[in-house]
Order: structure tokens, then sequence, then C-alpha cells
């Protein structure tokens, strides 16, 4: 498995917007790694499950959960291993740690988490 980084994270208020950005690390870049088959997106509250948040693929194919609809968009850069997902609209619900993730036919990569803390 590779090691996704995260980005983007941070403070927002509510009605505002963040971007957060995932692409392996430096040195798994550098070994030169295969394309993952999706990425996407969960996240964790806390005390509660960790849930689904968006999917892309590598056809363009997206997939987001219902609480994201028409506010969270998710998109990839071409055949790179590099995922973002902007974040608009956000609330206090929207309050935990993104996790990254991208699989292929063997396994599955994860990032160490972003937290996102919306408050006024």
């Amino acid at each position: 498995q590779v090691d996704l980084v995260e980005s983007g994270g941070g403070l927002a208020q509510p009605g505002g917007s963040l971007r957060l950005s995932c692409a392996p690390s430096v040195s798994a870049s550098s070994g030169n790694i295969g394309s993952f088959v999706t990425m996407g997106w969960y996240r964790q509250a806390p005390g509660k499950e960790r849930e689904f948040v968006a999917v892309t693929t590598r056809y363009g194919d997206t997939n987001t959960a219902d609480f994201a609809k028409g506010r969270f968009t998710i998109f990839r850069e071409g055949d790179k291993n590099t995922v973002y997902l902007q974040m608009n609209s956000l609330s206090a619900e929207d309050t935990a740690v993104y996790y990254c993730y991208g699989t292929t036919l063997s396994g599955t990569s994860w990032g160490q988490g972003t937290q996102v803390t919306v408050s006024s």
C-alpha cells in the first residue's frame, strides 16, 4: 500500500467553502506507482461511524453521499493519482476528519486524514 496525503483542511465558517486535495506521497510517486481505479473520500465525526462521502473512477463517473449532493463535488486530474473534494455550503455537521482513499485490484490505500472544522 502507498501513502496518500491529504491537504486543504482547516477552519471554515458556516456557509463557507474548502477544497481538499489528495495525492500519493512524494516517495510513492517517485516509485512510479500505478494508477488507482477509484479514488474517494470518507469522513468520521466524533462519536460517529466512518461514512462515505464521494468517489470517482478513472472513467470520470462519480457518486456522492446524500448529505453531499448539491454541496460537494469530487473530481480527479485525468489519469493522475490526484483527487479533490470541493466542499461548499459547509455547516457544523460537516465537521470531521476527512480521509482520502485509492483502490487498485490488489488493495486500498489511505491517507492519514485532514481535519475539517466548521464553526463561527
